[in-house]
């Protein structure tokens, strides 16, 4: 019974994240016609990972915004930019990878495929979360500043090289719906879809191994994390050790030693899950309900595997 609990939770957790992502997507016809909305909306980057290529995105990817100023000669950093990943970073820290983020999404149902999951050993596991702060730096704001054209032009390297979420979302769809633009679509094309796939298998063995490891606005939101508004704290002295918000993390982090951990994507799981409310958040000092954000089963139950 507590098992079946749970799962009806997370089910409810990832309609929340899907009605998330069909909002950020909300231009369906672009998903017939292939056109890409050029509105307002796209003058706003919200914190996830969701291609302004998307046939259906309404607002901009504040990476790929990051990686567009390299674009124009003259300019290598967008205060504006920054100041709204700043705003929302400082605002909730990783919150909206853990309940907005169309890829984050992605990878929650990808981890549900399979049970057998693979255990990286701690000493591999800590060396690969650094990858994604090296990401960040080099191939989002370093390299794309530095080696320009003789134009003053830059590469959106990420965008271009690595990001499985512009492929799976934007650039496969656009290819089906687009005739015109296949011919021009080579090694290139190859390689970012075998890269997508290869995240996609991951992701089914390593729960949100993208955002573990290789995600640079999860590096760069888990860095504002650290003076959040929204915060988890830990109670030792009505903890029970009963480790179930360790089995139920999602992100792999142990809850109890680092409430506020730069990898932690608030999905709140651990919360709902503790019998003694040991652990609790807080939002600009003020203390949260446990049942916010609950949505479904009754708290301090979970699967006792």
């Amino acid at each position: 019974m507590a098992k079946q609990k749970r799962k009806i939770k997370l089910k409810k957790r990832h309609l929340i994240q899907a009605l998330g992502a069909l909002a950020l997507n909300g231009q369906l016809s672009g998903f017939v016609t292939g056109n890409i909305y050029t509105g307002a909306g796209k003058q706003i980057c919200l914190p996830v990972l969701n291609c302004y290529s998307c046939p259906g995105a309404l607002t901009s990817c504040p990476i790929g915004s990051l990686q567009a100023v390299a674009n124009h000669p003259g300019f290598s950093f967008s205060y504006y930019i920054m100041g709204l990943i700043a705003l929302f970073g400082i605002l909730a820290g990783r919150f909206y990878c853990g309940w907005l983020c169309p890829f984050g999404f992605l990878q929650d149902l990808l981890a549900k495929i399979s049970k057998r999951k693979l255990r990286v050993k701690v000493k591999y596991d800590r060396l690969l979360r650094y990858l994604k702060y090296i990401i960040l730096i080099f191939l989002v704001l370093l390299l794309p500043a530095v080696l320009t054209n003789s134009y003053g032009i830059g590469s959106p390297l990420f965008c271009k090289y690595i990001c499985p979420s512009g492929t799976l979302g934007a650039g496969l769809p656009l290819l089906l719906l687009t005739p015109a633009l296949r011919p021009n679509a080579g090694m290139l094309l190859v390689w970012k879809v075998l890269l997508a796939l290869a995240i996609v298998l991951v992701c089914i063995y390593i729960t949100r191994a993208f955002c573990r490891y290789a995600c640079p606005l999860g590096a760069l939101l888990g860095l504002l994390q650290i003076v959040s508004f929204y915060r988890f704290s830990y109670n030792k002295d009505s903890c029970i050790s009963c480790r179930q918000c360790l089995k139920v993390c999602p992100m792999g982090i142990d809850p109890m030693a680092t409430p506020n951990s730069p990898e932690c994507i608030r999905c709140r799981d651990c919360i709902h899950v503790c019998p003694t409310t040991s652990l609790t958040s807080s939002l600009a000092g003020k203390t949260l309900p446990k049942e916010i954000l609950f949505v479904g089963g009754k708290s301090g139950q979970s699967d006792p595997a």
